[in-house]
């Protein structure tokens, strides 16, 4: 049998300007078909996997519904509670204008509602209470995944009060970031342009919508962990370590002509004559935290932590 009919040959097509072909030996030919059998039933199970867990996520949307309603009515008892949220969200916050800040205190309750078909979309509903900027009392807009657009509720605005159009009149302010898709809030939510690249309305419905109360908090949040304040604490500490390092350098002078003594020492001189020895040039301005210190010469961090901790006793 000649070496061609022993090889199978995937070719590409000569018109596609590929050029290369690739050749494989018929039993590696035959063990490709059968991993690509395997991976056929791998993709079919992924596909049942993905139908089921929608199913799954249908259940708990029904289950969750009660409880975003009672969370929502919580919430209006907090003056303000999803304009500082919105504030506290760097993205969204990037994208506020002063004035929509002042619309957006009159903002009572959000909501995310996902469609009976998840995988088709969802829409975000924004609920005021009578204000001065427009008669609406929801403004809702729809991202139809399947879609190329979204769609929003027309905002009847009052007479002089579109803000939108004051967006458009203003230039950035200098050294503030602005994404370069939308200038303001209302010009983000007027906008119908790809529901699958907004990246606010992911933002609202994937990470504030689940937790808005992390953002109320995030200014305590960020006090509690930590974040704010340290640099100070540590300048202080810094600042007190080398207080006490310069209040106590005669001192730390003594100790290591003390822990020198100790060094020099010849071998027929008695160890524990020369340890008394030391102790006792040393009891002149030394504690005795400081002694004890003194005498493990190989300890220098030793003397450190000392130091800071009676600093901090006294």
């Amino acid at each position: 049998m000649s070496s061609s009919s022993k090889k199978a040959k995937e070719l590409e097509d000569p018109g596609s300007g590929e050029g290369d072909a690739r050749d494989y030996d018929v039993e590696i030919q035959k063990t490709l078909e059968e991993i690509d059998g395997c991976q056929n039933q791998i993709d079919g199970l992924n596909e049942k996997a993905s139908d089921e867990i929608l199913e799954v996520e249908k259940k708990y949307n029904k289950l969750r519904k009660p409880y975003f309603q009672k969370r929502n009515d919580i919430i209006k008892r907090i003056p303000n509670f999803w304009v500082t949220a919105f504030v506290n969200n760097k993205e969204i916050a990037e994208i506020l204008e002063e004035d929509e800040e002042d619309a957006l205190r009159f903002l009572n309750k959000l909501e995310v509602e996902e469609f009976e078909d998840i995988k088709s979309g969802y829409r975000i509903n924004f609920y005021f209470d009578e204000n001065p900027y427009f008669e609406n009392d929801v403004l809702t807009k729809e991202f139809h995944l399947g879609s190329s657009a979204s769609q929003s509720t027309s905002i009847r605005w009052k007479e002089g009060a579109d803000l939108t159009k004051k967006a458009k009149t203003k230039t950035p302010l200098k050294g503030r970031k602005r994404p370069l898709k939308h200038r303001s809030f209302f010009d983000w939510f007027t906008d119908h342009g790809d529901p699958s690249s907004d990246e606010i309305a992911e933002l609202i419905k994937d990470d504030m919508w689940p937790n808005p109360l992390q953002y109320y908090l995030a200014p305590d949040i960020d006090v509690e962990n930590g974040i704010e304040g340290d640099g100070e604490e540590c300048e202080s500490e810094e600042e007190e370590e080398e207080e006490d390092g310069a209040d106590d350098g005669d001192e730390g002078g003594e100790g290591e002509e003390g822990d020198d003594s100790i060094v020099v020492v010849e071998d027929d001189v008695d160890e524990d004559d020369d340890e008394d020895e030391a102790v006792n040039d040393e009891d002149d301005g030394v504690n005795e935290e400081d002694d004890l210190l003194v005498d493990d010469g190989d300890d220098p961090l030793g003397l450190f932590y000392c130091k800071c901790f009676r600093g901090r006793r006294t």
